[in-house]
């Protein structure tokens, strides 16, 4: 996707350039980019299937200050014309996010999304029941963290401020974060279920973050449309059991 001779200037502005949402960047970004010297691009995850063909880029850039600086680029298209063969794809979207976590909640709303995994189908209370189940089941041991320090204590900022839930982390947990210089975010979870008669999906992340001191805590993010309107909904916990629990609530919607 990248050419070996366009220079670091050329890059960037490709990207911004195709780019259906790079208004959204702040202009702080930006103008920290238009420093950058050097740069490196590589494939982070991708998901092709009938109905979508879905990719996430990682493109680093090396600053005049010296630091590192990430943009993430999520690429997606529709499945193949029907026009014959040997057509090409349809046309593909290109977004940029400069926050690792938004680039996941822009993936989990594209078309088979939260976590690509099987949905559950409304087959009475057995279903609800086997959906409470994976809900709330322990999960797997996770793999060895790797902390990467990339403004850490503004991707906590962002995760707090997006959180539209009133029992979340408070001011306490905010001024702690502030002392965060390194960060890795899991996918903790990811399903599609039914929920009052509708399809819903529900995602959980763990951010968690190194401290100053050597410390380490954690945010939960729950990403899930299981609202009365069907719209995308972000909450934010202090601790694991307090997250499955808020999912296990959100399958009683009515």
């Amino acid at each position: 996707m990248s050419d070996p001779y366009e220079t670091t200037e050329q890059h960037l502005e490709r990207l911004l350039r195709r780019a259906l949402n790079s208004f959204d960047l702040p202009d702080s970004t930006v103008e920290r980019l238009g420093t950058a010297l050097a740069h490196s691009s590589s494939l982070h995850s991708s998901h092709h299937s009938s109905v979508l063909h879905r990719e996430t880029y990682r493109h680093t850039y090396l600053l005049s200050d010296g630091t590192p600086f990430t943009l993430w680029e999520l690429v997606h298209a529709g499945p193949r014309s029907t026009r014959g063969p040997g057509t090409e794809p349809d046309l593909r979207h290109h977004e940029l996010y400069d926050d690792e976590a938004d680039i996941h909640i822009a993936a989990a709303r594209l078309t088979g999304g939260f976590g690509e995994v099987p949905s559950f189908g409304d087959d009475g209370p057995h279903a609800d029941l086997e959906i409470l189940t994976v809900l709330m089941a322990a999960p797997p041991v996770p793999l060895p963290r790797m902390y990467a320090p990339d403004n850490s204590a503004d991707h906590a900022r962002r995760v707090l401020r997006r959180a539209e839930n009133s029992d979340g982390p408070g001011e306490e947990t905010a001024r702690l974060l502030r002392a965060a210089f390194a960060h890795h975010i899991t996918q903790v979870f990811g399903r599609q279920c039914q929920v009052a008669g509708r399809d819903a999906g529900f995602t959980l992340y763990e951010h968690a973050f190194l401290l100053l001191d050597g410390s380490e805590t954690s945010l939960w993010e729950v990403e899930h449309t299981a609202t009365p309107d069907g719209r995308h909904m972000c909450e934010v916990y202090g601790d694991e059991d307090a997250a499955r629990g808020a999912m296990e609530s959100r399958t009683r919607i009515c």
